[in-house]
């Protein structure tokens, strides 16, 4: 659980640094994480959290 937290902290301030920068607007932003919340809800969220979590195991490693 503490591993979802933090990546769902770390890509809200990416998203805010973002939209902060200029780089991308408020709507996309927006339609992007209602996605996330709308993919979070179908049969596909374990294999995306088994997938975030290998990378976080490598990452470990290093």
């Amino acid at each position: 659980m503490a591993l979802s937290i933090s990546a769902a902290a770390l890509l809200a301030i990416i998203v805010v640094v973002l939209v902060k920068g200029g780089h991308i607007r408020v709507g996309p932003a927006l339609t992007c994480t209602l996605f996330g919340f709308t993919l979070a809800a179908t049969g596909l969220a374990p294999a995306i959290n088994t997938g975030l979590a290998g990378i976080a195991g490598l990452l470990a490693s290093f």
